[in-house]
This record gives structure tokens, C-alpha cells and sequence, in this order.
């Protein structure tokens, strides 16, 4: 068997597991089937869309992602993709 190094949030689930703190979910059939369906939504296969931005937003979303080490199209997916699911 392999060994793997857990992180914080892993180690306190097997803690909270050894020492007997975790109830079974209610109605599991239920839960199972509602976040299969979250898992398929959220990999489904994506769509390319455009969309018209004046200059000054567009190089303020470059220089934000640029920031945060990621493409801008990728920060944009994800500003919208939260703005939708609040």
C-alpha cells in the first residue's frame, strides 16, 4: 500500500474519524444522486463564448490575473462562474 502525506483538513478528518465524531448521512441515496449530478455539471464540456470589454477592463483583468499567476481567460470563467452559482 502507498503511503501519502495528508494535509491539515485530510489529518482532521482522520482524526475526527478515529475517535468516532462522524455521523452517517442522512438519506444517502438522495445525497449520492445530488452530487453526481454537481460533478457532471461542473465537468461538462465547456463552450466558447465572446464577449465585448472597453480596453480599461480588459487591462485590469490581465493585470489581475497576471497577479494571481493565472491566463485571463481562466479568471473570467471563474469571476462569471461565481457570479452565477451565489
Amino acid at each position: 500500500m502507498k503511503y501519502f502525506e495528508l494535509d491539515e483538513e485530510e489529518k482532521e478528518i482522520e482524526e475526527a474519524f478515529e475517535k468516532g465524531q462522524l455521523k452517517p448521512i442522512k438519506n444517502l441515496a438522495a445525497e449520492k444522486n445530488r452530487l453526481q449530478k454537481a460533478a457532471a455539471y461542473t465537468l461538462a464540456k465547456t463552450k466558447n463564448i465572446n464577449i465585448r470589454l472597453s480596453q480599461k477592463v480588459l487591462l485590469k483583468l490581465k493585470a489581475k490575473a497576471a497577479e494571481m499567476g493565472l491566463p485571463y481567460q481562466t479568471l473570467a470563467s471563474s469571476i462569471l462562474h461565481q457570479a452565477v452559482i451565489k
